[in-house]
């Protein structure tokens, strides 16, 4: 039914949004050099493509969005992304191991397919991080600025009209009785209270939402062509997608896979696990398929036309990886078969 979707695409991107709420506050932080920011080195350092690697593994959908959200703020390096995304494979590797498939067949898929991302991501991204220039930290907003200035006004206001009141013994005595020197200390600590609730919270609540809104809008579009393809069922869709890319022919699983994972939807490897599962297409295919997806990582790599250049050769390079490694996996099955 067609109300499936929505509620499909709602389920996927209310899994999202927590993950959004926590990196935009974690951006925050780091922006501002807390003590919570200071890990950020870890993310831009020599562990930076292994710690990426072994995050993008996790079978989870999220940890890409978060990737690619940390490297448009400059505090992950290229390297560390690719890595990211090409250990990335949302929800496919848990579709695969959940499948009816017999549990040799899962098993040795799933350590083939691990080992092979961990290796590619690794290598990848320290070769990159190598080869590609540093880049320099974005500058800290101005607003934050001015909030501490205007914050620091406040606290040189309260000490002239202490310093003043201590001199005149009237007006000391007079500020005492109403409290006035309390009231002013109690006005600056709530200033600095409510400007960082703004920060540090009220602010990635706003942001999260607007990501949340448009990821769901894209959940709904390729949920509704999916339902298009299946004449009114995401089910039969799902299978009409499976066959056209079984009945590709073996040498042509990697392009075609390829292709499908670079579909900013958590339900591109799903459909990749499934009909590997199935035993609709091979190792390469499913290889070359997953090292390209990146799920809704790719949507967050595009904010502003600064970026849109950059994000294009970014997802270039994944599509051109992921058809590489299936190519490889291909002449590997064939061997040891």
């Amino acid at each position: 039914m067609w109300w499936e979707v929505i509620v499909d695409a709602l389920l996927d991107t209310l899994k999202l949004f927590p993950f959004l709420l926590v990196l935009y506050i974690l951006i925050e932080l780091m922006e501002h050099k807390t003590r919570m920011g200071h890990p950020s080195r870890l993310l831009s350092g020599k562990w930076a493509p292994l710690l990426g690697t072994a995050t993008g593994l996790v079978p989870m959908c999220g940890f890409s969005v978060m990737a690619a959200k940390l490297y448009r703020h400059r505090h992950l390096t290229l390297g560390a992304l690719l890595a990211v995304f090409v250990a990335t494979s949302d929800e496919g590797l848990l579709v695969l191991l959940l499948s009816d498939a017999a549990w040799d067949y899962k098993l040795w898929s799933l350590l083939a397919l691990v080992l092979s991302k961990l290796v590619l991501g690794v290598a990848v991204g320290y070769l990159v991080d190598m080869l590609s220039p540093k880049r320099p930290p974005l500058p800290i907003p101005e607003r934050h600025d001015h909030e501490h200035e205007h914050e620091h006004d406040h606290e040189h206001e309260h000490d002239h009209e202490h310093d003043h009141a201590h001199h005149d013994g009237e007006e000391d005595e007079h500020a005492h009785e109403d409290g006035s020197c309390e009231c002013a200390e109690l006005s600056v600590c709530e200033h600095k209270h409510e400007s960082n609730l703004s920060l540090f919270f009220l602010s990635p609540l706003l942001h999260a939402l607007e990501v949340a809104g448009f990821v769901l809008l894209v959940n709904l579009l390729f949920g509704f062509l999916i339902y298009g393809i299946g004449g009114g069922d995401t089910e039969a869709g799902n299978a009409l997608v499976g066959a056209f890319m079984s009945g590709s022919g073996y040498w042509a699983q990697p392009v075609l896979c390829a292709l499908v994972g670079l579909i900013p939807n958590c339900a591109s490897s799903v459909v990749l696990a499934e009909v590997y599962a199935l035993g609709g297409i091979g190792f390469g295919g499913l290889l070359g398929g997953l090292v390209s997806n990146a799920g809704l990582g790719y949507l967050a790599l595009f904010k502003g036309k600064e970026s849109i250049k950059s994000g294009l050769l970014i997802v270039l390079a994944m599509f051109l990886l992921g058809v590489a490694a299936g190519y490889v996996g291909c002449a590997i099955n064939l061997l040891i078969v």
